[in-house]
C-alpha cells in the first residue's frame, strides 16, 4: 500500500509539474502576444497620426493656393475696377466735347463697345485665374486621397 500511495503521489506531482510546465508556457505565449498586438497597436496609431499629420499639411496647402488666387482675383478687379473708372471719365469728357447728336452717339457707341469688349476680355481672365485656383488648390487634397486610397488598398 506504501508503494500505491507513493505512486499515487509521484503521478500527482508529475501532473502537477507537467500542468505547471503547461500554464507557465500559455502565460508566455500570452504575454508574447499581448506584447506583439500592443506593438502593431502602437505602430498603426504611429502611422494613423502620419498620415493625419499629411492630411493636414495639404489642407493647409489648398488654403493657402486658394487664398492666393483669391489676392490674385481681387487684384485684376480692382485694376479693372480702377481703370473702367478712368476710361469712363474720360469718355464722358469726350461725349460732353461732341459738336453734334451724331457725333455725341458715334463716340458713344465705340466707347460702349470698347468696354464690352474690354469687360469680356477680363470675365476671361477671371475666369481662368478661378480655373486655375480652383485645380492648384485641389491638387494637394487629391494626392493625400490617392495616398489614401493606396494605402488601404495594400492593407487589404
Amino acid at each position: 500500500m506504501a508503494d500505491t500511495a507513493e505512486t499515487v503521489k509521484k503521478t500527482v506531482e508529475q501532473t502537477a509539474a507537467k500542468a505547471k510546465e503547461q500554464i507557465e508556457t500559455a502565460q508566455a505565449a500570452g504575454a508574447k502576444a499581448f506584447r506583439e498586438g500592443m506593438d502593431k497597436s502602437v505602430a498603426s496609431l504611429a502611422e494613423l497620426n502620419a498620415h493625419g499629420k499629411k492630411n493636414l499639411e495639404a489642407l493647409v496647402e489648398s488654403a493657402s493656393v486658394a487664398q492666393k488666387g483669391a489676392e490674385a482675383l481681387s487684384q485684376q478687379a480692382l485694376g479693372f475696377a480702377k481703370s473702367s473708372w478712368e476710361e469712363g471719365v474720360a469718355a464722358s469728357k469726350e461725349l460732353t466735347a461732341a459738336r453734334s447728336v451724331q457725333e455725341f452717339f458715334e463716340l458713344q457707341t465705340s466707347w460702349a463697345k470698347k468696354s464690352m469688349e474690354r469687360y469680356v476680355a477680363e470675365m476671361t481672365k477671371a475666369n481662368e485665374i478661378m480655373t486655375a485656383t480652383v485645380k492648384d488648390s485641389l491638387k494637394p487634397i487629391n494626392e493625400r486621397v490617392t495616398a489614401s486610397v493606396e494605402t488601404f488598398q495594400a492593407a487589404r
